[in-house]
């Protein structure tokens, strides 16, 4: 079921709404849990369900530090091919380091805790974006908006590092490229300017 409305996506935010969305998680009452949820958004386009699984022997090494990379299995995403590695974002793995200097955790424990339980779960993440966004005035933003503002930078920027929107779908977990398609947000101006460059 979407959550967002028959056919409605979630609102792409801008740059200034995700360093405001970062911004915010300082005053928060575990201000680097949360700033992490927001960068595992918008810096590695991860799902609800995603953030809420991910566990620190995804992000570690042999060593248990911090690597470069976050490998997330298929029970973590959406079944069997939703798996993949995703670069870690120099902005996210500082997040990552901070959180792990301030926390004990074994490989197998949950990045994203909470007081009560092992970890939030997936309908407890989508709840705090909700509050979250809703305190920031963000209308229809949701916990997808970091995934698609993720998928639609991906797009903007993956021909200058060399890739295609393949390498966007494979990044995002999509089954298929279609559905990649359907989270990129074109633009008016750049297919002006394109039409320039052929």
């Amino acid at each position: 079921m979407n959550t967002m409305g028959q056919g409605k996506q979630a609102k792409i935010l801008t740059d200034a709404q995700v360093r405001a969305g970062l911004a915010a998680c300082d005053g928060h009452r575990y201000p680097l849990r949360d700033r992490l949820m927001v960068l595992l958004s918008v810096r590695a386009g991860l799902r609800a369900k995603e953030i809420a699984c991910v566990k620190w022997g995804m992000v570690t090494d042999a060593e248990g530090q911090v690597g470069d990379a976050l490998h997330l299995d298929n029970k973590s995403s959406k079944g069997r091919n939703g798996g993949r590695t995703i670069p870690l974002h120099a902005e996210l793995r500082a997040a990552l380091v901070a959180l792990k200097e301030n926390r004990t955790a074994d490989a197998d424990d949950r990045v994203i805790f909470s007081e009560r339980t092992i970890g939030m779960s997936a309908t407890a993440v989508q709840v705090w974006f909700h509050r979250h966004y809703a305190a920031l005035g963000f209308v229809g933003a949701s916990s997808h908006s970091g995934r698609r503002t993720f998928v639609t930078k991906l797009a903007k920027k993956i021909v200058e590092a060399g890739g295609s929107l393949r390498d966007v779908q494979e990044l995002a977990g999509h089954a298929s490229l279609t559905t990649t398609q359907r989270y990129i947000q074109g633009s008016n101006d750049a297919k002006r300017r394109v039409m320039g460059l052929i």
